[in-house]
């Protein structure tokens, strides 16, 4: 798991609309990255709709918000509609990201194991730094939180 103070990896990923997007077109902001495990599923939305909603103040902050999982293009882009996102979503399909960022592996549930993302967030600085990480993110609250810390190491 990548740790505070340590360079945030370097990636290029499609977004929603099929875009390439690498880490490196956002040096001089502030960059929130988190990782989530499929789209329109419940936790995943409401940490999705969470975001969107602190867009504004993310904004005037200097900061983007970059979500990644697994899920395809389309599948992103129908997300986005869905819930009304305002948030960039990159599509990790091949894991590659993922498994660089060492939140891909096997996860349990109900006695069943299977591979799949573990919900991280980083809070990048402007100089492509890791400010801080988030691990087992609980989906209530996170987004202010990580508006919080922001704050905080502004």
């Amino acid at each position: 798991m990548p740790k505070p103070g340590k360079k945030a990896i370097e990636f290029t990923l499609p977004n929603q609309d099929g875009k390439s997007v690498s880490l490196s077109d956002f040096v001089g902001r502030w960059v929130v990255l988190y990782f989530y495990p499929k789209d329109n599923t419940p936790g995943c939305t409401i940490e999705a709709i969470h975001f969107t909603k602190e867009m504004k103040e993310f904004t005037k902050r200097n900061t983007v918000i970059l979500g990644v999982s697994p899920d395809n293009p389309k599948s992103h882009c129908n997300f986005i509609k869905k819930q009304k996102l305002k948030l960039e979503l990159l599509s990790d399909e091949k894991h590659t990201v993922l498994k660089k960022y060492k939140v891909w592996g096997k996860k349990k549930f109900m006695g069943h194991e299977y591979m799949g993302v573990f919900r991280t967030t980083l809070l990048i600085y402007p100089k492509g730094t890791i400010a801080y990480v988030w691990q087992d993110v609980k989906v209530l609250g996170h987004a202010r939180e990580v508006l919080h810390k922001l704050n905080e190491l502004q």
